[in-house]
């Protein structure tokens, strides 16, 4: 873990927030359960590095300067708050209002600013190898992408960029991803994730996907899911799914170069 005595080298950790929700389509409803797993998942990233500045921004108005400093004192936690557009986030989607919690994290919060590039995890989630994925790091953006059928005999598709984790250089995000967000919903009903991973396929970006998989942890708001780290056997398909996409001839080149 080359980055943990170095807090210098460490980027912010973006953690979005929206404790008051505004798509009830999602299955986490509970303001105080939705506030008990965000303040878990801070928890989880101070043990694995003390060092790391947190920013925390929730799109709902909702303020964590208080319960923060009581259960954190001692931590480097800057807390940002604002009202989103609810009506847009009810119509269109979580992802619309993810989008628009990180560009006023982007554009107000002072350890965003300070630092080239950020880590963003959606709140109430951590990354147990999250050292393992920093050093990869290319100095422009790197993610998870999953494809769908890489085991199988059916063609091998490139489905959508998981959004809950990734590392992004603040000036490239705001460039190529920060308005992605305003596409989605509409008629055709297009995710986040959609949208993310046109963006890597129209401009013909490469080196972006990670190789190894980020070890997501914590509670999915979205489905209620509580994630945990991989089985063995899981690890292990996880692994031949990657080697196999590394040399796939359409996609090998959206994959980092080791």
């Amino acid at each position: 873990m080359p980055c943990t005595s170095h807090s210098s080298l460490l980027p912010p950790i973006l953690l979005t927030s929206s404790i008051i929700i505004s798509d009830h389509s999602v299955a986490l409803k509970s303001k105080e359960d939705r506030i008990r797993y965000t303040l878990e998942s801070i928890s989880q990233w101070l043990k694995l590095s003390p060092n790391f500045k947190l920013v925390i921004c929730d799109g709902s108005n909702f303020d964590f300067s208080k319960i923060v400093h009581e259960q954190f004192p001692n931590a480097q936690i800057e807390c940002l708050f604002f009202q989103n557009d609810a009506e847009k986030t009810r119509k269109q989607g979580k992802g619309y209002g993810e989008g628009e919690i990180i560009n006023y994290a982007l554009h107000h919060s002072t350890y965003l600013q300070e630092s080239d590039f950020f880590a963003k995890c959606t709140g109430r989630l951590w990354v147990e190898n999250f050292f393992e994925c920093l050093k990869f790091w290319n100095g422009r953006f790197l993610c998870k992408g999953y494809f769908s059928n890489v085991l199988s005999l059916k063609k091998t598709q490139f489905s959508y960029v998981d959004t809950r984790f990734y590392l992004a250089n603040r000036a490239f995000y705001l460039e190529h991803f920060s308005s992605e967000y305003l596409r989605v919903g509409g008629d055709g009903g297009l995710s986040i994730e959609d949208c993310f991973r046109e963006v890597l396929l129209k401009k013909n970006m490469t080196s972006v996907l990670l190789s190894i998989k980020p070890v997501i942890c914590g509670v999915s708001g979205a489905n209620g899911t509580y994630y945990k780290k991989n089985t063995l056997r899981r690890a292990l398909t996880e692994n031949l799914r990657l080697q196999i996409l590394k040399r796939h001839g359409a996609f090998k080149q959206l994959f980092e170069v080791n």
